[in-house]
């Protein structure tokens, strides 16, 4: 392939590559690649292989010692061949000019072939046994200065051809597109090629492209992309992506973000668990908690969150937990007699079982499957931080405001305040009020993005009973508790007073309609 010279100033990338069907390799004047090696960006060179044979067949194979399944690539055609297109040093071990230079090819300890530099030199070797290439693989390549890539057949290459160009200070990287066996490796030299190619600088003609990407540095597949017309075939994105026509920039932002981490749990979890904590920020983990996943202020990594319906069996955790967070939303006036004597009273494992029991209640629980062990978390964190597989961390608890087939109300509910106007359904019927009673998270999930999950459920329910109002009653001075209800759209109605173990409180009063929430876009 004939190759226009680089850019004035520019530094092109190097790619040498070395195969018995150099015809394969013609898809490499085409589109993005072609386009770079004619602007200079790219110094593209293939080679066939067979030009460094001496016998009159051509011969590049042999069968393997020891026996076996097919033939095996021949380490003296292949050493001749890489000895010509790549730079070693001259006192290189394992060096020899007897048996290289083959039709004009320059032998090993030679200078280098003008306009020839030093740098990084890479030796790929694309192989179903390999390491697996990835994003990240291909950025660090892109950094190199030159790269041969010898695309084997048959069984493969011999395997001292690696050995020895290691040995020589060759920087060598065997290599796997996938967990599958192609019938050699020009179709993952293509990949690779393009994969590395389009990080070079100029290749791409908006680099932004880089960033946004499926596997990019922020660690995600990419957001799902939409163009003209903006309705097709009953798809509307006015309806389905109204972000997109909003010209709200922070806004596509966000939904993207949110539609990348959505799309990258449900695709590749594996991706998920490699995240960095320390590059999630709240609504990013709310996100991931709604999809599956926590993300615990001590872990080093994402962990599995299941929020299901509660079972007659969890009673007891769920009393449990409630004694322990509580007390994390109780002003500091209250004794410790008054939140005793509330838990006594009404967080009961008695109290759990028949709200589980009765389908007035929607009653969930959230639970770590794998648990978060010691050896977990992060550095600082210790024991005390730890999670059991399948211990309870968080429950909400949602009351409808309907009597039994006596009559009776709900046992543990709320009187409604005043200020909570129950609106009438879409088709004129009387509306129906649901309390919100409860959303409790277990202090080492704090900030994991599990309550904003279970307040999701929380209205997601309160939907799916037919109730237009849904109300809560949080302490006054819970200014954190607040922000977090506003910001899913509970409106300030008003107060009330609460009585906690015989101390009178006063909470504010908070209410939506969860017909009118989209619970799919948060």
């Amino acid at each position: 392939m004939a190759q226009a010279p680089p850019a004035p100033g520019a530094r092109p990338l190097r790619l040498d590559v070395v195969t018995i069907f150099p015809d394969y390799l013609r898809a490499l004047d085409l589109s993005l690649i072609g386009r770079a090696a004619g602007a200079g960006l790219i110094d593209l060179h293939v080679h066939d292989l067979r030009e460094w044979t001496h016998d009159r067949h051509r011969t590049v194979d042999d069968t393997p010692l020891g026996g076996g399944a097919g033939m095996v690539m021949r380490p003296d055609v292949w050493g001749e061949a890489l000895d010509a297109v790549l730079d070693l040093p001259t006192d290189a071990p394992g060096a020899r000019g007897a048996d290289a230079g083959r039709r004009g090819a320059p032998a090993v300890g030679a200078p280098a072939a003008p306009g020839r530099r030093p740098g990084r030199q890479v030796l790929v070797v694309p192989t179903p046994s390999g390491g697996l290439f990835t994003q990240r693989t291909a950025e660090d390549l892109a950094r190199a200065d030159r790269i041969a890539i010898a695309c084997g057949r048959y069984e493969g290459i011999d395997a001292r051809v690696a050995e020895h160009y290691r040995a020589a200070g060759v920087e060598v990287h065997e290599l796997s597109i996938g967990d599958y066996v192609l019938s050699g490796g020009e179709a993952a030299a293509l990949v690779m090629i393009e994969a590395i190619a389009r990080l070079r600088p100029g290749v791409l003609g908006n680099p932004a492209s880089v960033v946004e990407e499926s596997h990019s540095a922020a660690g995600l597949l990419e957001y799902p992309v939409h163009t003209r017309p903006v309705a097709w075939r009953g798809l509307d994105l006015a309806a389905s992506d109204p972000h997109l026509l909003s010209g709200d920039h922070a806004r596509i932002a966000r939904a993207r973000r949110d539609q990348a981490i959505a799309r990258t749990a449900a695709r590749r979890p594996d991706m998920i668990e490699r995240l960095r904590p320390e590059d999630l920020d709240a609504d990013d983990r709310a996100v991931l908690a709604r999809h599956g996943w926590a993300v615990p202020a001590a872990a080093r990594r994402p962990v599995e969150l299941t929020v299901r319906p509660a079972r007659a069996e969890d009673a007891r955790a769920l009393a449990a937990l409630a004694a322990r967070t509580f007390p994390d939303a109780c002003p500091a006036f209250l004794s410790e007699e008054n939140i005793a004597a509330h838990i006594a009273a009404s967080l009961t494992p008695e109290r759990f079982a028949a709200w589980q029991a009765d389908p007035r209640v929607a009653l969930m629980v959230a639970e770590l499957p794998g648990g978060l062990t010691p050896d977990g978390p992060a550095a600082g964190a210790g024991p005390v931080d730890a999670v059991a597989p399948g211990e309870l961390i968080g429950y909400s608890a949602v009351l409808a405001e309907l009597p039994d087939s006596a009559g009776a109300p709900l046992a543990g509910m709320d009187p409604r305040p005043e200020a909570v106007e129950v609106s009438p359904r879409a088709d004129g019927s009387a509306g129906l009020a649901a309390e919100l009673s409860k959303v409790y998270v277990d202090a080492r999930l704090r900030s994991s993005g599990v309550a904003a999950t279970l307040l999701d459920r929380a209205i997601g329910d309160a939907a799916a009973m037919g109730a237009t109002a849904l109300w809560l009653g949080t302490h006054e001075r819970n200014r954190r508790a607040q922000k977090a209800y506003r910001r899913r759209g509970f409106r300030l109605l008003g107060s009330r007073t609460y009585d906690v173990g015989g101390q009178t409180c006063r909470d504010v009063v908070m209410s939506l309609n969860p017909q009118e929430v989209d619970n799919e876009q948060h």
